[in-house]
């Protein structure tokens, strides 16, 4: 499937489809199971052409599988939920638990993840926070063996549906997808930006939109780690992520709309140069 979308903005990178499926792609990358790794690098193969496929052993990670929407995958974190919301706040070397559950890792976990472990990643400001901001979040265990990423182009939508539909963008491209998110709708606020990693505001965030009755686009790649995993991508980028119901509703829109008015011509020469 082709993107009216990102013909007219110029998109660096191909549209991601994320699709749920029982059928396992052939020749799809996918993480080696028990294998660490960041479900964002996966995100950037995709959208260089690769098909990217993971299930229920292959997430990468504890905030992956939860992004994926493997469901509450946070319990399986060294020392469990409670080791996970100091590793997010203050740090685990604070309290007894924590401090023995570090000198037991110690000889396989190194490193900054070690490090991080123990002095806490202080995205959240204390433990407690972090149990509250776990206990909001809409986690799903989706009815279906795999997650797939595939540039959108080779999505076949007679026989597939993506669930989302994500972009990287520089500024000026998200500008313009957040006004054309409103442009054919009531009221201006059918785009969010809520803190989470970056793997959930492209998984689980957006997942919730789709189901919803009034669907938004989802802002991301506003997680500090990601965008140190993706910076070779290039360090401007954002996601936008969009239900894929939105992202036909916005397609339908680009005729017509400011994309072809002068303005956004400028923009474009001006990238250009």
């Amino acid at each position: 499937m082709e993107s009216t979308i990102a013909a007219a903005v110029r998109l660096q990178y191909q549209p991601v489809a994320i699709l749920w499926t029982d059928e396992k792609p052939e020749a799809a990358l996918q993480f080696k199971e028990g294998k660490w790794g960041c479900v964002m690098w996966m995100l950037a193969a995709a959208a260089r052409g690769k098909t990217v496929v993971f299930d229920r052993k292959t997430y990468g990670c504890w905030g992956g599988g939860v992004g994926l929407g493997f469901g509450n995958t946070y319990v399986k974190f060294p020392g469990g939920l409670e080791c996970f919301f100091h590793f997010l706040s203050s740090g685990n070397e604070e309290w007894e638990r924590g401090r023995r559950i570090g000198k037991k890792i110690g000889g396989f976990v190194q490193g900054e993840l070690l490090d991080d472990f123990t002095h806490g990643e202080r995205y959240i400001k204390s433990p407690d926070l972090v149990k509250e901001y776990l206990a909001s979040m809409p986690m799903i265990d989706i009815p279906a063996a795999y997650v797939v990423f595939k540039p959108l182009d080779r999505v076949a939508i007679v026989k597939e549906t993506p669930v989302v539909v994500v972009f990287l963008v520089n500024p000026d491209q998200l500008s313009a997808l957040v006004v054309l998110a409103n442009y054919a709708r009531e009221g201006n606020e059918h785009v969010a930006i809520p803190f989470s990693a970056g793997c959930q505001t492209i998984g689980i965030l957006a997942y919730r939109e789709a189901r919803a009755e009034k669907q938004r686009a989802i802002i991301g790649l506003t997680d500090l780690s990601a965008r140190k995993y993706l910076r070779k991508l290039g360090k401007d980028l954002m996601t936008f992520t969009v239900p894929f119901k939105m992202f036909q509703e916005m397609e339908a829109n680009v005729e017509g709309s400011f994309l072809r008015r002068e303005t956004w011509k400028t923009l474009l020469a001006e990238d250009s140069k």
